[in-house]
């Protein structure tokens, strides 16, 4: 007992020294480069020293935030070489509809790094205590759970990036019949996509009010709209998008173009859901195959069996 005791003691020693070797090593490579000294005189600066300014915080402890800064940096830096770029961030940020900016999810990122790191720790303690299991499988466990909780934030994204990416081919055919419908009443189209905006609610709503919102503020019709076709990167709403400005600028009935969108985006998703339903049937064959049937099988032939063994 004692023996498995001086294990235990003699791995978290080893795994604490290892960490603090690491934190030095660190500290003794942030070393200040030559870009930095002379940048401040090659700038123009402001009034306000950049002591006293108060940078941005993206958690609820600002201070621990400050304080963790540049190692916040470096992990962020980190995690870009290892998994998702800034662009694809950026990008996967836009299409999910979040006004969040790719520090704040590196922040995140390294958050739940953080508690995978703790998870990881505690559950080698336990492996440790119950079992006995070397310090070097211990190691790679908890590395493997800080890379796991990385992942699963930039996984959690795409997620929510394909829901709201279904919501909106959802919403898409009735918001296009809506639209054919007032433009088929005598509205102009920017009055149309006002009425609509105001009385509907869901996510394609919100991409008709930026667009209204970018239209009021100077920009054409056609730019505003291919903007949403960029937010958004749906083939439907670029398509929608694309035959809503050539019918601005054409001067082509606008009404007949919308309703034909709808009718599309309705074939669209009649066909994605029978390929769902395909899928599903497929799916639902996993434990009939696997489970249900050899469970059949012994309880017809087992009777049999016994009789002869008899």
């Amino acid at each position: 007992m004692f023996g498995h005791l001086s294990l235990t003691g003699a791995g978290i020693g080893m795994m604490f020294g290892l960490g603090c070797c690491l934190v030095l090593w660190r500290l003794a490579a942030r070393q200040v480069r030559l870009i930095d000294r002379v940048s401040p005189y090659l700038r123009d600066q402001v009034g306000t020293s950049r002591l006293l300014e108060a940078p941005a915080t993206h958690t609820p402890f600002p201070t621990v935030e400050r304080m963790l800064r540049p190692v916040i940096g470096d992990a962020a830096a980190f995690f870009e070489r290892l998994g998702s770029t800034t662009i694809s961030i950026r990008r996967r940020l836009v299409r999910a509809g979040y006004p969040m900016t790719v520090e704040q999810f590196r922040t995140e990122q390294v958050i739940w790094c953080a508690l995978g790191l703790a998870a990881g720790l505690l559950f080698s303690f336990v492996l440790a205590a119950a079992r006995g299991t070397s310090v070097a499988a211990l190691v790679v466990l908890v590395a493997l759970a800080g890379l796991a909780g990385v992942l699963a934030r930039d996984y959690m994204l795409t997620r929510q990036v394909q829901a709201r990416e279904k919501r909106i081919v959802t919403e898409f055919p009735t918001i296009a019949e809506l639209l054919a419908l007032a433009v088929g009443a005598g509205e102009a189209p920017v009055a149309a996509l006002d009425r609509v905006a105001r009385t509907t609610r869901g996510e394609l709503s919100g991409e008709l009010t930026r667009t209204l919102a970018d239209v009021r503020s100077g920009r054409s019709l056609t730019d505003a709209l291919e903007g949403l076709s960029q937010r958004t990167d749906l083939p439907g709403i670029a398509r929608f998008a694309e035959g809503v400005a050539t019918a601005v600028d054409r001067g082509t009935p606008l009404a007949d173009v919308l309703r034909a969108q709808a009718q599309d985006a309705r074939r669209v998703g009649h066909r994605a859901l029978m390929e769902e339903g395909g899928k599903r049937e497929i799916a639902m064959m996993v434990p009939v195959v696997f489970l249900l049937l050899p469970i059949s099988v012994v309880f017809a032939v087992f009777p049999g069996l016994a009789v002869l063994s008899l």
